[in-house]
C-alpha cells in the first residue's frame, strides 16, 4: 500500500482521499484553510456528498488532516493535486493553486510522483515538468490522472469508474499511479500527459454538447407540437447514442461543465483554432435560461412587482453546490426586473450567491401567494409534492417546469397552468381530484451533472 498526500480538501480532494483510504492506502489530506481542517479533524465533513463521511469515519486510522505541507509530503510516495482551477476573466484556467503545490513540493528532498487530478489546460504537465527540472527536481515524477466524478455520485464514480486515465512522461511513474487503483475493476488507459489532459476536457465538452443539442430539439418540439420526452426516449434507445444526458431543461451548470467548456474553447482559440461547435453549445446554454423567463412573461406580462418562486437552487440534486447554478442567473435577472424572488432548496444555502433572494424552509412556503414558479433543480421532493395544494396556495398557479419533473396532463388536470421544456401542448382538461404524478424515473436519461 502507498503513502499518499492529497493537496486540497475540497470536493474532489475529500472524495479522492476517502476512496484511496478505502482501497487501503495511508492518506494525508492537506488544505490551507485552517477552519476546514479543524472541522474534518472533529469528524465534520464540509462537503455535501453522500458516502464521503462514512468512508472517512471507517478509515480514520488511515486518514489524517493537516495545514502543514511539509508534514503532508514528509513520507508520501504520491502527491495528488486536487485544488481548484477556476476560470479567469479571459476564460483561461487560473493555475495559481496548482503552482502553489509545485512550490510546496519543491522544498522536499524525498522522491515522489506528482499526480494531477485537477482539471488543467493541455500543456500544463509539460510546463510543470520543465519547471521541476529547472529546479533540480528530476526525482519528482509527474502524471496526469484526471478525475471523472460527478457530484452526488462521486464515491461510486471513483470506485466503479468507466475508465482510469494515466498519462505519464515515465512509465514507472505511471505504474505507481495505476497501482493506487488496484482493487478497482475498470479499464486503464495509459497515454502521454497531453492526451490525458485533453481527455478530461473532451469528455465534458461532449457531454455539454449533448445537453445543448437536446435543448435545441426541445425548443423545436415546442414549435411543431412534438414532445421532447418521447423524442429523447426513442433517440436514447439507439445503441449508437444511448440515453445519457438527453434531459431537456434550463441548461447545465456546476463546477466543471461551464468551466471546462470555456477552457477548451479558450485553449483552441489560444492555439489559433476557432472551435465553432463549442461556441454554439455555450451560447445555446446561455439562451436556454432566457427562454424560461420568457415563458413566465408570456403568461404574466410585466414581471415587475410579481413574486416568483425558484424551486431548487443547487446546480443539480444531491449536492449543495451553487457554482454556476442556473438559479443564480434566473434569480439575478428576475431581481433586476423588480421581481420578489423566493427560493427553496433542501441542501444549498444561496444567500451569498443570490443577495436579495428570500430562501424558505419548504417548497410550500416559497409558493404561498406566488405569481409563478420555476422548477430549477429536479430534487425528488418536488415530484412528491402535493401540487394541487401548492397550486391553491399560489396567487397564480403558474409552474414553469425547467426540468420536466411533472407530467403535463396531470399537472393541468390539477388546475396548474403548466409549461415544460419541449413538452407537447395539449388542451387543458377539466380539473379532477387525482394527484400530480412525476415522470417515471429514468424516463429521459441522466440530468446534467459534473
Amino acid at each position: 500500500m502507498a503513502r499518499v498526500a492529497v493537496f486540497g480538501a475540497g470536493h474532489v480532494g475529500l472524495v479522492t482521499g476517502a476512496c484511496l483510504a478505502e482501497l487501503g492506502h495511508s492518506v494525508t489530506i492537506k488544505d490551507v484553510v485552517e477552519e476546514k481542517i479543524a472541522r474534518l479533524e472533529s469528524g465534520d465533513v464540509p462537503v455535501h456528498e453522500p458516502e464521503v463521511g462514512p468512508l472517512l469515519a471507517r478509515n480514520r486510522h488511515r486518514v489524517r488532516f493537516t495545514t502543514d505541507g511539509e508534514q503532508a509530503r514528509a513520507s508520501a510516495d504520491v502527491l495528488v493535486v486536487c485544488v481548484d482551477t477556476p476560470p479567469t476573466a479571459s476564460g483561461d484556467a487560473d493555475l495559481t493553486r496548482v503552482w502553489a503545490v509545485v512550490d510546496d513540493v519543491s522544498s522536499s528532498d524525498r522522491p515522489a510522483v506528482l499526480a494531477m487530478k485537477s482539471t488543467v489546460p493541455v500543456g500544463t504537465g509539460r510546463r510543470i515538468r520543465a519547471e521541476l527540472d529547472a529546479r533540480g527536481l528530476e526525482r519528482v515524477g509527474y502524471v496526469s490522472n484526471p478525475e471523472f466524478t460527478a457530484e452526488g455520485t462521486a464515491v461510486r464514480d471513483f470506485l466503479q469508474p468507466d475508465r482510469i486515465v494515466v498519462g505519464s512522461f515515465d512509465d514507472a511513474d505511471g505504474d505507481l499511479v495505476e497501482a493506487l487503483h488496484d482493487g478497482i475493476d475498470a479499464p486503464v488507459v495509459r497515454t502521454d500527459v497531453n492526451s490525458a489532459e485533453m481527455t478530461k476536457l473532451a469528455a465534458n465538452a461532449l457531454l455539454v454538447t449533448r445537453i445543448s443539442f437536446i435543448n435545441e430539439i426541445a425548443n423545436v418540439c415546442e414549435l411543431v407540437d412534438a414532445d421532447v420526452v418521447d423524442v429523447a426516449r426513442a433517440v436514447g434507445l439507439d445503441h449508437r447514442l444511448g440515453p445519457h444526458f438527453l434531459a431537456a431543461g434550463v441548461g447545465y451548470g456546476g463546477s466543471c461543465f461551464p468551466k471546462d467548456a470555456t477552457a477548451l474553447k479558450q485553449l483552441a482559440s489560444n492555439s489559433g483554432y476557432h472551435f465553432q461547435l463549442l461556441a454554439a453549445v455555450i451560447e445555446v446554454n446561455d439562451l436556454q435560461r432566457r427562454r424560461v423567463l420568457q415563458k413566465l412573461a408570456c403568461h404574466l406580462g410585466s414581471l415587475r412587482g410579481r413574486t416568483i418562486a425558484l424551486l431548487g437552487l443547487a446546480f443539480k440534486p444531491g449536492t449543495d453546490d451553487m457554482r454556476e447554478a442556473p438559479s443564480i442567473v434566473l434569480a439575478h435577472r428576475l431581481l433586476a426586473e423588480g421581481v420578489h424572488v423566493r427560493g427553496w432548496d433542501p441542501a444549498a444555502a444561496a444567500a451569498e450567491a443570490i443577495p436579495g433572494l428570500q430562501q424558505t424552509a419548504t417548497p410550500l412556503e416559497a409558493l404561498a401567494g406566488a405569481d409563478g414558479a420555476i422548477i430549477v433543480t429536479d430534487w425528488p421532493e418536488l415530484g412528491r409534492l402535493d401540487w394541487r395544494q401548492a397550486g391553491r396556495a399560489m396567487r397564480t398557479p403558474l409552474v414553469v417546469d425547467g426540468r420536466n419533473v411533472l407530467d403535463p396532463e396531470a399537472a393541468r388536470r390539477a388546475g396548474l397552468v403548466y409549461e415544460g421544456v419541449g413538452r407537447r401542448v395539449a388542451p387543458a382538461p377539466a380539473p379532477d381530484g387525482a394527484p400530480i404524478a412525476p415522470l417515471p424515473a429514468g424516463a429521459v436519461g441522466e440530468a446534467a451533472a459534473s
